[in-house]
């Protein structure tokens, strides 16, 4: 996490250290570790009544109804999606009809996230797609708990070093540094081109 901001003028401007403790101290991990299990709780049972429903899992029949319902202009008030780029991207899923095999995918890939939250797996990029799927939530009009899990997830993500420290991640994130920098190191040089008089082009 960037800890400062240098301005035009060239002044520097520091972050309170207590929000830099919090994205980056390995302790504050104790603070996010309550947040993730949450969510991640959340996002499990979200997708377990989806696992035992036909309309998710075979037909499809569930997710076809709510992009309809996403999509539908009524005669008086507004519209759920306030976009008409992504009304036509749902109309576009739908003429498809994508809904047979995307509908599987919904409560896939909400167990996958919440799994992973839970124990600590790649904790930020977990958040990054839990985020995801509640901003497309939102953009089809539904907000419900939406946007709390999306703000939350928004903070696990700026979190994402220490938010698994009590975790999986207590592992994972210094063998993904080590990995990298591995890689940099083993990346070869190349050496300056001369010109045939001998000098550097």
């Amino acid at each position: 996490m960037v800890n400062s901001v240098t301005t035009r003028k060239g002044e520097a401007i520091h972050a309170p250290s207590f929000i830099t403790k919090l994205f980056s101290h390995p302790l504050a991990g104790l603070i996010w570790l309550p947040i993730r299990v949450w969510i991640g709780w959340q996002w499990i049972m979200a997708s377990i009544h989806k696992f035992e429903s036909p309309a998710w899992m075979q037909t499809g029949a569930a997710l076809k109804g709510f992009w309809m319902g996403a999509i539908a202009i009524p005669a008086t008030g507004s519209a759920p999606i306030h976009y008409a780029w992504y009304r036509a991207f749902l109309q576009f899923l739908l003429n498809a009809q994508a809904y047979t095999w995307f509908a599987k995918l919904v409560p896939v890939g909400e167990f996958l996230v919440g799994i992973t939250l839970i124990l600590g797996i790649f904790t930020g990029f977990a958040a990054l797609m839990g985020g995801f799927m509640n901003f497309n939530f939102m953009m089809a009009g539904s907000a419900s708990v939406n946007p709390m899990f999306f703000a939350l997830s928004i903070l696990l993500v700026l979190a994402w070093k220490i938010a698994g420290y009590f975790g999986a991640d207590y592992y994972l994130v210094p063998w993904l540094g080590s990995l990298l920098n591995s890689q940099k190191k083993e990346k070869p040089v190349k050496s300056p081109i001369r010109s045939p008089e001998g000098a550097e082009a």
